[in-house]
């Protein structure tokens, strides 16, 4: 059970948006792992979680969404295989996409999305990452709260300095209690309903 009440609950979900709406970048608990997140439409914030990571910007980033209705607004194409996969799921797991809309004012920053045009989308099983999606409104990123190369770290405990330092807003500690710890499955989904499962 979370040691959170609603209160705080509530006003860190208020304080992680404003963040995100300003262009920040928060350090929060997913359903997985800890992740550094921010406006997944906002190009100049993503950068900042490239250059944080000091990760190549020739690789797409995960994606939250609070539920299906936003990843539609997002996508060109819903495959029917997505739905059904999303409505058996009982586990963390990571749905990639095919084309992504990326259109200026209206789409997903284009550093989000894979050469291909294919964007990996995961509604969260913890109930403060949909909520605070839900209240962004638009999907946010996740990515390991690591610098590329180094372990993922898979409690607050273990996340470095250089992370903790460098984000905009750290959500509470006592909400990693959702988090599994483990990474999702990835499974990419083509329009025809082909499936390759990228991770079990």
């Amino acid at each position: 059970m979370m040691k959170i009440d609603e209160g705080k609950l509530n006003e860190t979900i208020v304080s992680a948006v404003k963040v995100m709406r300003d262009g920040g970048l928060i350090l929060y608990p997913t359903d997985t792992v800890w992740g550094i997140g921010c406006d997944a439409t906002n190009a100049a914030a993503v950068a900042k979680v490239f250059e944080l990571k000091k990760r190549s910007d020739s690789k797409s980033l995960v994606l939250l969404a609070s539920d299906m209705d936003m990843i539609c607004r997002y996508v060109k194409t819903m495959p029917e295989m997505a739905v059904s996969l999303i409505e058996v799921n009982d586990r963390p797991m990571t749905i990639v996409y095919p084309d992504a809309i990326t259109t200026s004012g209206h789409g997903l920053a284009s550093e989000c999305v894979a050469e291909d045009g294919s964007v990996g989308i995961r509604i969260p099983l913890s109930d403060y990452c949909r909520r605070m999606v839900a209240r962004f409104g638009k999907p946010v990123v996740s990515t390991s709260a690591n610098i590329s190369g180094e372990p993922t770290p898979k409690s607050f405990a273990e996340i470095s300095d250089i992370i903790r330092e460098s984000v905009d807003y750290i959500v509470c500690p006592e909400l990693e209690e959702e988090s599994t710890g483990i990474s999702s499955s990835v499974i990419k989904v083509d329009v025809d309903g082909g499936i390759v499962i990228i991770r079990p």
